[in-house]
């Protein structure tokens, strides 16, 4: 199970970081172009200079598309993740260049792998070593996802999505304070999950 738990969670990963990599290959086309209707004529040392920053920027994150389609294994993709970040602190730098604005602090995103590895037992001295061994029955885990027992699969990912989304850090102003309660409750969903996948769709304390 831990197997295909890893698969998942690379997936989620590549797909986050494909998403990033659109946004800024979408976002550096235009900013170049409007780096020239804005600059050409009355700044056009500030537009060559520009230019080669967006090229580079373009190019390169053109670059880190190409190597995650043949990523494999959370310790290449968190390379990415690193790769990406400094990307994207180079395109702020130019941004704000371009628009004559004071660079805004760029709000760190919490990291996915850092879940990740909470997960799967990567936690510091003292925490479990296994995040699952935390939800030990049915019972616990429809619990803590707040869903009466024997719900479809349906309302456990509808509730798990819910209560995971209050409790991420983005949606709490970067607060992480919930982050022991976030562990819990990706447990509790990997928990009924990995039954409902095991073709038990009736899943009670009866049968566990």
């Amino acid at each position: 199970m831990a197997s295909s738990r890893d698969k998942r969670w690379q997936a989620k990963a590549r797909q986050e970081l494909k998403k990033r990599v659109v946004e800024i290959t979408a976002r550096s086309a235009e900013d170049l172009d409007q780096a020239f209707d804005k600059l050409i004529h009355e700044q056009p040392d500030l537009y060559f200079r520009l230019e080669e920053g967006f090229e580079e920027v373009h190019q390169t994150i053109l670059l880190v598309g190409e190597e995650l389609e043949g990523s494999s294994g959370i310790t290449e993709l968190e390379r990415l993740d690193r790769r990406i970040e400094f990307i994207e602190d180079r395109f702020e730098d130019l941004e704000s260049e371009l628009f004559g604005r004071p660079r805004r602090r760029r709000k760190r995103r919490p990291s996915l792998f850092d879940f990740f590895r909470a997960a799967s037992g990567g936690g510091g001295a003292g925490e479990s070593t296994d995040p699952l061994s935390e939800i030990r029955t049915a019972s616990e885990a429809y619990e803590t996802l707040g869903l009466e027992e024997g719900c479809t699969l349906t309302a456990v990912t509808r509730a798990f999505r819910q209560k995971a989304k209050e409790l991420h850090p983005d949606s709490r102003d970067g607060d992480r304070s919930g982050e022991p309660k976030l562990r819990r409750l990706i447990a509790a969903y990997q928990y009924l999950k990995s039954i409902y996948n095991s073709g038990d769709d009736n899943v009670s304390p009866a049968n566990l």
